[in-house]
Protein backbone atom coordinates (compact mmCIF):
# COMPACT_ATOMS: atom_id res chain seq x y z
CA UNK A 1 0.00 0.00 0.00
CA UNK A 2 1.54 3.36 -1.02
CA UNK A 3 2.33 5.78 1.78
CA UNK A 4 0.23 8.93 1.92
CA UNK A 5 2.16 12.14 1.18
CA UNK A 6 1.14 15.77 0.80
CA UNK A 7 4.33 17.52 -0.39
CA UNK A 8 6.84 17.07 -3.19
CA UNK A 9 10.33 18.56 -3.55
CA UNK A 10 12.87 17.81 -6.30
CA UNK A 11 10.83 14.85 -7.40
CA UNK A 12 10.70 13.30 -3.93
CA UNK A 13 7.40 13.03 -2.06
CA UNK A 14 7.13 13.76 1.67
CA UNK A 15 4.48 14.14 4.28
CA UNK A 16 4.67 17.63 5.76
CA UNK A 17 3.02 19.00 8.87
CA UNK A 18 3.48 22.14 10.97
CA UNK A 19 3.36 22.95 14.67
CA UNK A 20 3.33 26.08 16.83
CA UNK A 21 6.53 26.30 18.85
CA UNK A 22 6.06 29.69 20.51
CA UNK A 23 6.06 33.41 19.70
CA UNK A 24 8.81 35.77 18.62
CA UNK A 25 9.80 39.07 20.31
CA UNK A 26 6.91 40.86 18.53
CA UNK A 27 4.33 38.33 19.71
CA UNK A 28 3.96 36.70 16.31
CA UNK A 29 3.37 32.95 16.34
CA UNK A 30 6.37 30.82 15.32
CA UNK A 31 5.54 27.77 13.22
CA UNK A 32 7.97 25.00 12.29
CA UNK A 33 7.63 22.42 9.52
CA UNK A 34 8.40 18.72 9.91
CA UNK A 35 8.95 16.27 7.06
CA UNK A 36 8.77 12.50 6.84
CA UNK A 37 8.34 9.72 4.31
CA UNK A 38 4.98 9.09 5.96
CA UNK A 39 2.59 10.91 8.28
CA UNK A 40 3.68 8.83 11.27
CA UNK A 41 7.39 9.65 10.63
CA UNK A 42 6.65 13.38 10.42
CA UNK A 43 4.57 13.19 13.60
CA UNK A 44 7.40 11.38 15.38
CA UNK A 45 9.88 14.13 14.46
CA UNK A 46 7.41 16.78 15.60
CA UNK A 47 6.77 15.06 18.92
CA UNK A 48 10.50 14.57 19.60
CA UNK A 49 11.14 18.25 18.91
CA UNK A 50 8.31 19.47 21.14
CA UNK A 51 9.32 17.07 23.91
CA UNK A 52 12.86 18.37 23.65
CA UNK A 53 11.68 21.97 24.02
CA UNK A 54 9.59 21.08 27.06
CA UNK A 55 12.57 19.38 28.74
CA UNK A 56 14.84 22.32 28.03
CA UNK A 57 16.76 20.82 25.09
CA UNK A 58 17.47 23.50 22.49
CA UNK A 59 17.61 21.46 19.31
CA UNK A 60 18.83 24.34 17.12
CA UNK A 61 21.99 24.70 19.19
CA UNK A 62 22.30 20.97 19.56
CA UNK A 63 22.85 20.69 15.80
CA UNK A 64 25.65 23.27 15.73
CA UNK A 65 29.27 22.22 15.36
CA UNK A 66 31.67 22.42 18.28
CA UNK A 67 33.49 25.36 16.67
CA UNK A 68 30.26 27.33 16.10
CA UNK A 69 28.72 26.88 19.53
CA UNK A 70 32.00 27.24 21.39
CA UNK A 71 32.69 30.58 19.67
CA UNK A 72 29.28 31.87 20.77
CA UNK A 73 29.97 30.67 24.32
CA UNK A 74 33.41 32.30 24.40
CA UNK A 75 32.41 35.72 23.11
CA UNK A 76 28.89 36.03 24.55
CA UNK A 77 29.42 34.38 27.94
CA UNK A 78 33.07 33.97 28.96
CA UNK A 79 34.22 37.36 27.65
CA UNK A 80 31.82 38.93 30.16
CA UNK A 81 32.58 36.59 33.06
CA UNK A 82 36.39 36.35 33.05
CA UNK A 83 39.34 38.74 32.94
CA UNK A 84 40.94 39.84 29.66
CA UNK A 85 44.04 37.74 30.30
CA UNK A 86 41.97 34.62 31.06
CA UNK A 87 39.82 35.19 27.97
CA UNK A 88 42.95 35.62 25.86
CA UNK A 89 44.18 32.24 27.11
CA UNK A 90 40.82 30.55 26.45
CA UNK A 91 40.53 32.07 22.96
CA UNK A 92 44.08 30.95 22.14
CA UNK A 93 43.33 27.36 23.16
CA UNK A 94 40.11 27.44 21.10
CA UNK A 95 41.83 28.92 18.05
CA UNK A 96 44.94 26.70 18.11
CA UNK A 97 43.59 23.34 19.26
CA UNK A 98 40.01 23.28 18.01
CA UNK A 99 39.72 25.57 14.97
CA UNK A 100 42.77 24.02 13.32
CA UNK A 101 41.67 20.40 13.82
CA UNK A 102 38.94 18.11 12.57
CA UNK A 103 37.37 18.28 16.03
CA UNK A 104 35.80 21.61 15.03
CA UNK A 105 33.46 19.91 12.52
CA UNK A 106 31.78 17.51 14.95
CA UNK A 107 28.29 18.44 16.06
CA UNK A 108 28.15 19.09 19.78
CA UNK A 109 25.63 16.28 20.19
CA UNK A 110 27.97 13.82 18.44
CA UNK A 111 31.08 14.32 20.57
CA UNK A 112 31.83 11.35 22.78
CA UNK A 113 34.56 10.46 25.25
CA UNK A 114 36.14 8.18 22.63
CA UNK A 115 36.30 10.99 20.04
CA UNK A 116 38.06 13.25 22.55
CA UNK A 117 40.39 10.47 23.68
CA UNK A 118 41.52 9.85 20.11
CA UNK A 119 41.97 13.60 19.56
CA UNK A 120 44.16 13.89 22.67
CA UNK A 121 46.19 10.86 21.64
CA UNK A 122 46.83 12.43 18.22
CA UNK A 123 47.83 15.73 19.87
CA UNK A 124 50.34 13.90 22.05
CA UNK A 125 51.78 11.99 19.10
CA UNK A 126 52.28 15.28 17.22
CA UNK A 127 53.95 17.41 19.91
CA UNK A 128 54.14 15.35 23.10
CA UNK A 129 52.81 18.16 25.29
CA UNK A 130 50.76 16.92 28.21
CA UNK A 131 50.24 20.50 29.45
CA UNK A 132 48.53 21.59 26.21
CA UNK A 133 46.19 18.61 26.36
CA UNK A 134 45.35 19.28 30.01
CA UNK A 135 44.56 22.92 29.21
CA UNK A 136 42.33 21.94 26.29
CA UNK A 137 40.48 19.32 28.33
CA UNK A 138 39.92 21.81 31.15
CA UNK A 139 38.44 24.38 28.75
CA UNK A 140 36.25 21.78 27.01
CA UNK A 141 35.03 20.46 30.36
CA UNK A 142 33.90 23.96 31.33
CA UNK A 143 32.23 24.45 27.94
CA UNK A 144 30.38 21.13 28.06
CA UNK A 145 29.18 21.88 31.60
CA UNK A 146 27.67 25.07 30.20
CA UNK A 147 26.10 23.11 27.32
CA UNK A 148 24.52 20.70 29.81
CA UNK A 149 23.19 23.54 31.97
CA UNK A 150 21.60 25.11 28.88
CA UNK A 151 20.08 21.82 27.77
CA UNK A 152 22.20 21.42 24.63
CA UNK A 153 23.79 18.22 25.91
CA UNK A 154 22.95 15.44 28.37
CA UNK A 155 26.38 14.50 29.73
CA UNK A 156 29.95 15.79 29.74
CA UNK A 157 32.30 13.70 27.54
CA UNK A 158 35.44 15.12 29.23
CA UNK A 159 35.08 13.12 32.42
CA UNK A 160 37.23 10.02 32.92
CA UNK A 161 39.45 10.93 29.95
CA UNK A 162 42.97 9.46 30.11
CA UNK A 163 45.46 12.27 29.46
CA UNK A 164 48.60 10.98 27.68
CA UNK A 165 51.70 11.59 29.79
CA UNK A 166 55.42 11.01 29.37
CA UNK A 167 56.17 8.46 32.09
CA UNK A 168 59.89 9.27 31.94
CA UNK A 169 59.38 12.84 33.15
CA UNK A 170 59.47 13.34 36.91
CA UNK A 171 57.72 16.45 38.17
CA UNK A 172 60.07 18.69 40.15
CA UNK A 173 57.41 21.00 41.62
CA UNK A 174 59.12 24.12 40.27
CA UNK A 175 62.26 24.05 42.42
CA UNK A 176 64.37 25.26 39.49
CA UNK A 177 62.33 28.48 39.43
CA UNK A 178 63.45 29.57 42.90
CA UNK A 179 66.95 30.99 42.61
CA UNK A 180 67.43 33.83 45.14
CA UNK A 181 70.14 36.49 44.93
CA UNK A 182 72.91 36.50 47.53
CA UNK A 183 74.06 39.59 49.43
CA UNK A 184 76.97 40.38 47.10
CA UNK A 185 74.69 40.16 44.06
CA UNK A 186 72.12 42.44 45.69
CA UNK A 187 74.84 45.03 46.38
CA UNK A 188 76.11 44.89 42.78
CA UNK A 189 72.60 45.18 41.35
CA UNK A 190 71.84 48.19 43.54
CA UNK A 191 75.06 49.87 42.36
CA UNK A 192 74.42 49.35 38.65
CA UNK A 193 70.64 49.67 38.34
CA UNK A 194 69.04 52.57 36.49
CA UNK A 195 68.04 55.28 39.02
CA UNK A 196 64.53 55.39 37.50
CA UNK A 197 63.82 51.81 38.56
CA UNK A 198 66.13 51.48 41.58
CA UNK A 199 63.28 52.16 43.99
CA UNK A 200 61.18 49.42 42.34
CA UNK A 201 64.00 46.93 42.97
CA UNK A 202 64.48 48.07 46.57
CA UNK A 203 60.76 48.01 47.43
CA UNK A 204 60.38 44.60 45.78
CA UNK A 205 63.30 43.28 47.81
CA UNK A 206 61.77 44.66 51.02
CA UNK A 207 58.13 43.61 50.48
CA UNK A 208 58.08 40.74 47.97
CA UNK A 209 55.36 42.35 45.86
CA UNK A 210 54.75 41.08 42.33
CA UNK A 211 55.90 43.34 39.49
CA UNK A 212 52.32 44.16 38.44
CA UNK A 213 51.46 45.07 42.04
CA UNK A 214 54.47 47.39 42.28
CA UNK A 215 53.73 49.16 39.00
CA UNK A 216 50.10 49.76 40.06
CA UNK A 217 50.98 51.40 43.41
CA UNK A 218 49.78 54.95 43.98
CA UNK A 219 50.91 57.40 46.64
CA UNK A 220 47.95 56.70 48.95
CA UNK A 221 48.89 53.00 49.04
CA UNK A 222 51.91 53.87 51.21
CA UNK A 223 51.28 54.50 54.91
CA UNK A 224 54.43 56.21 56.18
CA UNK A 225 53.24 56.34 59.80
CA UNK A 226 52.65 52.60 60.04
CA UNK A 227 55.44 51.75 57.56
CA UNK A 228 53.29 49.50 55.38
CA UNK A 229 51.98 49.22 51.85
CA UNK A 230 48.43 48.31 50.83
CA UNK A 231 48.19 45.90 47.91
CA UNK A 232 44.79 46.06 46.22
CA UNK A 233 45.41 46.31 42.46
CA UNK A 234 47.78 45.24 39.72
CA UNK A 235 48.92 46.60 36.34
CA UNK A 236 48.42 44.14 33.50
CA UNK A 237 49.25 44.17 29.81
CA UNK A 238 46.21 42.50 28.26
CA UNK A 239 45.14 41.42 24.81
CA UNK A 240 41.56 42.58 24.22
CA UNK A 241 39.95 40.44 21.50
CA UNK A 242 36.92 41.58 19.51
CA UNK A 243 34.21 39.27 18.17
CA UNK A 244 35.46 39.68 14.58
CA UNK A 245 38.88 38.35 15.58
CA UNK A 246 40.67 41.72 15.65
CA UNK A 247 42.50 42.64 18.84
CA UNK A 248 44.55 45.30 20.54
CA UNK A 249 46.92 45.40 23.50
CA UNK A 250 46.35 47.74 26.43
CA UNK A 251 47.59 48.31 29.95
CA UNK A 252 44.88 48.20 32.58
CA UNK A 253 44.91 48.58 36.35
CA UNK A 254 42.52 46.12 37.96
CA UNK A 255 41.94 44.25 41.24
CA UNK A 256 44.14 41.20 41.90
CA UNK A 257 42.94 37.85 40.63
CA UNK A 258 42.35 36.39 44.11
CA UNK A 259 41.19 37.81 47.45
CA UNK A 260 44.34 36.50 49.12
CA UNK A 261 46.39 38.91 46.99
CA UNK A 262 44.65 41.87 48.65
CA UNK A 263 46.83 42.43 51.69
CA UNK A 264 48.88 44.86 53.75
CA UNK A 265 52.65 44.31 53.83
CA UNK A 266 55.04 45.95 56.32
CA UNK A 267 57.93 47.99 54.88
CA UNK A 268 61.43 47.85 56.43
CA UNK A 269 61.97 51.12 58.32
CA UNK A 270 65.20 51.82 56.41
CA UNK A 271 63.15 51.95 53.18
CA UNK A 272 60.79 54.66 54.43
CA UNK A 273 63.39 57.42 54.09
CA UNK A 274 64.19 56.26 50.55
CA UNK A 275 60.49 56.23 49.65
CA UNK A 276 60.00 59.77 50.92
CA UNK A 277 62.92 60.92 48.77
CA UNK A 278 61.42 59.04 45.81
CA UNK A 279 58.11 60.89 46.24
CA UNK A 280 59.95 64.22 46.21
CA UNK A 281 61.58 63.17 42.93
CA UNK A 282 58.17 62.16 41.55
CA UNK A 283 56.72 65.55 42.45
CA UNK A 284 59.52 67.29 40.54
CA UNK A 285 59.03 64.97 37.58
CA UNK A 286 55.31 65.70 37.45
CA UNK A 287 55.96 69.44 37.75
CA UNK A 288 58.30 69.32 34.75
CA UNK A 289 55.46 67.72 32.77
CA UNK A 290 52.97 70.38 33.95
CA UNK A 291 51.15 67.79 36.02
CA UNK A 292 50.28 67.51 39.72
CA UNK A 293 51.48 64.59 41.79
CA UNK A 294 48.58 63.68 44.11
CA UNK A 295 47.48 60.76 46.27
CA UNK A 296 46.17 58.81 43.26
CA UNK A 297 49.30 59.33 41.15
CA UNK A 298 51.42 56.29 40.33
CA UNK A 299 54.49 55.79 42.49
CA UNK A 300 56.55 54.57 39.55
CA UNK A 301 56.39 56.23 36.13
CA UNK A 302 58.44 57.04 33.05
CA UNK A 303 60.06 60.45 32.61
CA UNK A 304 56.83 61.58 30.90
CA UNK A 305 54.79 60.43 33.95
CA UNK A 306 53.17 57.50 32.17
CA UNK A 307 52.96 53.94 33.51
CA UNK A 308 56.10 51.86 33.10
CA UNK A 309 55.90 49.26 30.33
CA UNK A 310 56.68 45.86 31.88
CA UNK A 311 58.60 44.83 28.74
CA UNK A 312 60.81 47.91 29.02
CA UNK A 313 61.31 47.13 32.70
CA UNK A 314 62.42 43.62 31.77
CA UNK A 315 64.93 44.98 29.23
CA UNK A 316 66.26 47.40 31.85
CA UNK A 317 66.61 44.48 34.30
CA UNK A 318 68.58 42.44 31.78
CA UNK A 319 70.95 45.36 31.11
CA UNK A 320 71.43 45.85 34.87
CA UNK A 321 72.51 42.24 35.42
CA UNK A 322 74.96 42.47 32.51
CA UNK A 323 76.49 45.69 33.86
CA UNK A 324 76.73 44.20 37.36
CA UNK A 325 78.15 40.93 36.00
CA UNK A 326 75.45 39.00 37.90
CA UNK A 327 74.13 35.71 36.56
CA UNK A 328 70.74 36.24 34.91
CA UNK A 329 67.57 35.38 36.82
CA UNK A 330 64.03 36.55 36.22
CA UNK A 331 62.72 39.62 38.05
CA UNK A 332 60.41 37.29 39.97
CA UNK A 333 63.47 35.97 41.81
CA UNK A 334 63.60 39.27 43.72
CA UNK A 335 60.32 38.13 45.30
CA UNK A 336 61.87 34.69 45.89
CA UNK A 337 64.84 36.38 47.58
CA UNK A 338 62.47 38.23 49.92
CA UNK A 339 60.69 35.01 50.90
CA UNK A 340 63.91 33.04 51.31
CA UNK A 341 65.39 35.67 53.63
CA UNK A 342 62.26 35.51 55.79
CA UNK A 343 62.57 31.72 56.01
CA UNK A 344 66.21 32.02 57.00
CA UNK A 345 65.25 34.49 59.74
CA UNK A 346 62.83 31.96 61.24
CA UNK A 347 59.58 33.69 60.21
CA UNK A 348 56.69 31.17 60.40
CA UNK A 349 55.49 29.64 57.13
CA UNK A 350 51.92 30.90 57.58
CA UNK A 351 53.14 34.49 58.04
CA UNK A 352 55.26 34.33 54.88
CA UNK A 353 52.32 32.88 52.97
CA UNK A 354 50.09 35.81 53.95
CA UNK A 355 52.79 38.39 53.14
CA UNK A 356 53.25 36.87 49.69
CA UNK A 357 49.50 36.83 49.06
CA UNK A 358 49.40 33.10 48.36
CA UNK A 359 46.02 31.41 48.17
CA UNK A 360 47.06 28.75 50.66
CA UNK A 361 49.97 27.80 52.91
CA UNK A 362 50.40 24.64 50.82
CA UNK A 363 51.45 26.74 47.82
CA UNK A 364 54.12 28.51 49.88
CA UNK A 365 55.45 25.23 51.26
CA UNK A 366 55.55 23.61 47.83
CA UNK A 367 57.54 26.47 46.30
CA UNK A 368 59.99 27.27 49.08
CA UNK A 369 60.59 24.38 51.49
CA UNK A 370 63.22 22.72 49.30
CA UNK A 371 65.44 25.85 49.15
CA UNK A 372 66.29 25.63 52.84
CA UNK A 373 68.34 22.46 53.41
CA UNK A 374 70.36 24.19 56.16
CA UNK A 375 67.20 25.09 58.10
CA UNK A 376 65.91 21.52 57.76
CA UNK A 377 69.23 20.15 59.01
CA UNK A 378 69.21 22.58 61.94
CA UNK A 379 65.70 21.40 62.80
CA UNK A 380 66.93 17.80 63.00
CA UNK A 381 69.75 18.77 65.39
CA UNK A 382 67.17 20.00 67.92
CA UNK A 383 66.56 16.32 68.70
CA UNK A 384 70.19 15.60 69.71
CA UNK A 385 69.36 15.65 73.42
CA UNK A 386 67.24 12.50 72.98
CA UNK A 387 70.38 10.51 72.29
CA UNK A 388 72.66 11.75 75.10
CA UNK A 389 72.35 8.44 76.98
CA UNK A 390 73.06 6.19 74.01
Amino acid sequence: MPKKTNYEKNGTKYFRLTADIGRDETGKRIRKEFYGKSKSEAEKKRDEYLTGIESGMNLNYKDMTLSELMRIWLFDVMKVECSDSTFDRYEGIYRNYICTTKLQYFKVSEISRLILQRHYNEMYDLNGSTTKILNLNKLLKTFFNYAIAEGYLLKNPCFKISIPRDKNIIETEGENDVDPFNDDEIRLINEHINPTVRMIFQLDLGTGLRIGELLALSKNDIDFEKAEVKVNKTLKFVKQINYDGTYEYNYVIKPPKSKSSIRTVPIPINLITLLKKHIEDQQEKFKLNNMTFNNKSLMFTTDSCKHIDSKNLLRSWERTLRRANVRYRKQHNIRHTYATRLFEAGVPLITISKLLGHHSIEITAKVYVHVMPKEKNDAAQVLNYLFNEF
